[in-house]
C-alpha cells in the first residue's frame, strides 16, 4: 500500500500526475495558460495551445499510460487487503485511501477521454489490460463508489505528523467536483455543505500566503501532492511540478528557476477587476519587480526574452532554495489540488443553480466569502455582489472561478461543463471534437479491443 501514497510510486507515475503530460493535457488547453517560452517547446505549443494534438501525441499517451498504472497500484492493494481479510481500523483507512485514489485517477480519465477500459483488478498478464471501453455511466459508478467508500470511513484530520494525508473532507470534496462536471447540483451541494459544516477548514489571508512553503497543508488546503527533498537536498525529478513552470532565466542573475513551461497570457492578465490582488499574487511580470506586498521577495524579474508573464504560484523564496540545493528552486513545491475555496464556490454554483430564496442567499453570502478574502480589508476595491438574476450570478460565479483559481487547472474543464468551450476557445482552435482526446495510438496498438473516440481518425 504504501507505493501508492509515497515517493515510490513516483517514478512510474509522477509525469501522468504532475509533469509535463499533466501540464499538457490540464492546464495549456485553455486561455488563461500557454507555453511560449521554452524555444525548444515549439511542437507542444503548437499541439496544446492551439488544440493540434492527435492520437500520435506522446504527452497524451504518457497521461493514459501513468493513470492505468496508477490505478493498477490501487487495484493491487485493494485486492491484497481483501485476500488478507483485512479489516481493523488501520486496513480500513488504508483500503479508504487507495479507492479515493483510483476515483481520483479516472476521474482524470473520463474528464478527458471520455469512455476508457473500467479496470478494478490486479492485471497479472498483458492480456488481463485488453478491457473494451465502458460507459461514461459505469465509471462514474466506480468513482462514486469509491468516494462514498473513502468518505465514510476517512478521519476528518490528521495528527501533525501525517499532515496532508487524505481525509473525509478531501474524498466529499473530490466526490462534489464529479457531480458538478456531471451538473449533479442536489448531490454536489449536498457534500459541499457537509464540508463547510465540519469545521475543519477555513480560508487563509492573504491570499498570496496559500503559495508559500509555510502555506502548504494549511487551514485551506483539503488535499496537495507532496513533494520532498531527499538525502543531500536532492530534490525528485518526478516532484518538479513546480521546476517546469519556474521562470526561465540564467544561473548569473539567480532566475534560472526552471523550464518556464504553463506561462500567464494576455487574456488571463487583463481579465481581472480593477485592484484584486489575486492577479499580482498569480502572476510574476517580466522586468518588474516581484511585489513584496503580493507574496514577493523584494527581487526585480527579468526583463522579457521569453515570456512576458510567469506563474507567481510556484515562484519560491531565494533562501528556500539554497536549503534544498534544488538548481531550479522551485522542485519543492507542493502541488495544491484541492482547496477550500472551491468548496465554497461550488456550493455558490450549484445553489444558484438549483434557485429558491435559501439558496440564493447561500450562493451570494458564499461568492462574498471568497471576494471579502480576495479585498482583505480593502474596501475599495472588489465590491459586494448584489443578487439580481440567476443569469447574472452565474456569470460572476464564473468569473469569480477564473480569477480565484487561475493557473490551477480549472479553466478548461470549468469551461466544458459551463458550455462555453466553444465560443470562448474557437479563436485558439478548438472544436467540439476537442472537448475529448483521441486514444493515445499505443493504447489502441496495445488493446484490440478499443475503439477510437468520434471525429478522431
Amino acid at each position: 500500500y504504501g507505493n501508492i501514497r509515497n515517493s515510490a510510486s513516483e517514478p512510474y507515475t509522477g509525469d501522468g500526475f504532475q509533469s509535463i503530460p499533466y501540464l499538457g493535457m490540464n492546464m495549456f488547453r485553455s486561455d488563461d495558460q500557454e507555453i511560449v517560452s521554452d524555444p525548444g517547446a515549439s511542437g507542444w505549443h503548437s499541439t496544446y495551445d492551439f488544440f493540434q494534438y492527435t492520437k500520435d501525441d506522446w504527452g497524451a499517451g504518457l497521461y493514459w499510460d501513468k493513470h492505468y498504472v496508477f490505478i493498477g497500484l490501487c487495484n493491487t492493494a485493494l485486492a491484497l487487503a481483501d485476500s488478507l481479510g483485512a479489516n481493523d481500523a488501520n486496513s480500513i483507512v488504508n483500503i479508504a485511501e487507495a479507492r479515493f485514489f483510483r476515483a481520483y485517477a479516472y476521474f482524470d480519465l473520463v474528464k478527458n477521454f471520455g469512455q476508457v477500459p473500467l479496470i478494478d483488478f490486479p492485471i497479472t498478464q498483458p492480456s488481463d489490460a485488453q478491457v473494451a471501453k465502458s460507459p461514461e455511466a459505469d465509471i462514474y459508478a466506480l468513482i462514486d463508489a469509491d468516494l462514498d467508500f473513502a468518505s465514510a470511513n476517512l478521519p476528518g484530520n490528521w495528527d501533525a505528523k501525517y499532515k496532508g494525508r487524505l481525509t473525509t473532507g478531501a474524498a466529499k470534496t473530490l466526490h462534489a467536483k464529479t457531480y458538478m462536471f456531471r451538473s449533479n447540483f442536489g448531490s454536489a451541494l449536498t457534500l459541499t455543505k457537509d464540508v463547510m459544516a465540519s469545521g475543519e477548514y477555513q480560508l487563509v489571508t492573504p491570499y498570496w500566503s496559500i503559495w508559500k512553503t509555510a502555506g502548504e497543508n494549511g487551514p485551506e488546503s483539503i488535499f496537495e501532492v507532496q513533494s520532498y527533498v531527499g538525502p543531500g537536498g536532492t530534490v525528485s525529478y518526478w516532484s518538479h511540478f513546480g521546476t517546469s513552470q519556474g521562470v526561465r532565466g540564467s544561473d548569473g542573475d539567480g532566475w534560472n528557476l526552471g523550464w518556464g513551461w504553463n506561462t500567464p497570457t494576455a487574456d488571463l492578465v487583463n481579465s481581472y477587476e480593477a485592484g484584486d490582488p489575486r492577479k499580482n499574487a498569480t502572476i510574476l511580470f517580466s522586468g518588474q519587480s516581484d511585489d513584496p506586498a503580493n507574496g514577493g521577495y523584494g527581487r526585480t524579474v527579468p526583463p522579457y526574452t521569453n515570456a512576458l508573464y510567469w506563474n507567481k504560484k510556484v515562484y519560491t523564496d531565494p533562501a528556500e532554495q539554497a536549503v534544498t540545493g534544488d538548481i531550479h528552486g522551485s522542485g519543492f513545491v507542493n502541488q495544491r489540488v484541492l482547496r477550500y475555496a472551491d468548496v465554497i464556490l461550488m456550493a455558490a454554483e450549484a445553489a444558484n443553480e438549483i434557485g429558491g430564496a435559501d439558496n440564493i442567499l447561500l450562493a451570494t453570502e458564499n461568492l462574498e466569502m471568497i471576494r471579502a478574502r480576495a479585498r482583505n480589508g480593502n474596501n475599495a476595491i472588489l465590491p459586494p455582489v448584489a443578487y439580481v438574476s440567476q443569469a447574472q450570478m452565474r456569470t460572476a460565479i464564473q468569473r469569480e472561478r477564473r480569477s480565484e483559481f487561475a493557473m490551477e487547472a480549472e479553466r478548461f474543464y470549468d469551461l466544458v461543463r459551463w458550455n462555453l468551450a466553444q465560443s470562448v476557445l474557437a479563436p485558439l482552435g478548438y472544436t467540439p471534437k476537442h472537448r475529448l482526446f483521441p486514444l493515445p495510438a499505443s493504447a489502441l496498438t496495445s488493446n484490440p479491443k478499443l475503439v477510437q473516440n468520434p471525429d478522431w481518425p
